[in-house]
């Protein structure tokens, strides 16, 4: 079975960095993405990166694009999320998760950044993530 451990979450002040990390393990897909969503109280969900295994391509939300750099570390099945300038507006619960990509679609810029917003279908526990002012 698919896991995913996300760690590396806590307090920091704005303007400050942080940087998460997510090891996954039991993934069988050929090609596939590991994501990084968050949630904070009371708000939806919202997809703020990826990045395909396959070929290394990234994809990053709007409210993230410029601040944060997502990376993979493929021998440690490891993918890490720099957070550069944070905002109080970033606090939330941050998660990681993969799914497949079938292969016709592998380098699809549109495929991925749908598949960001829509969200992924397996999950591991989040890490709390927040910004003071």
């Amino acid at each position: 079975d698919v896991q995913l451990q996300a760690s590396g979450g806590g307090l920091v002040q704005a303007g400050g960095s942080l940087t998460l990390s997510c090891v996954y393990s039991g993934v069988t897909f050929e090609h596939y993405t590991i994501g990084w969503f968050r949630q904070a109280p009371g708000k939806e969900r919202e997809g703020v990166s990826s990045i395909s295994i396959t070929d290394g391509a990234t994809y990053y939300s709007d409210s993230v694009k410029g601040r944060f750099t997502i990376s993979s570390d493929n021998a440690k099945s490891t993918v890490y999320l720099r957070m550069n300038s944070l905002r109080p507006e970033d606090t939330a619960v941050y998660y990681c998760a993969v799914e497949r990509v079938p292969k016709e679609y592998v380098g699809n810029y549109h495929y991925h950044l749908l598949q960001l917003k829509l969200g992924m279908d397996n999950w591991g526990k989040g890490t709390q993530v927040t910004v003071s002012s």
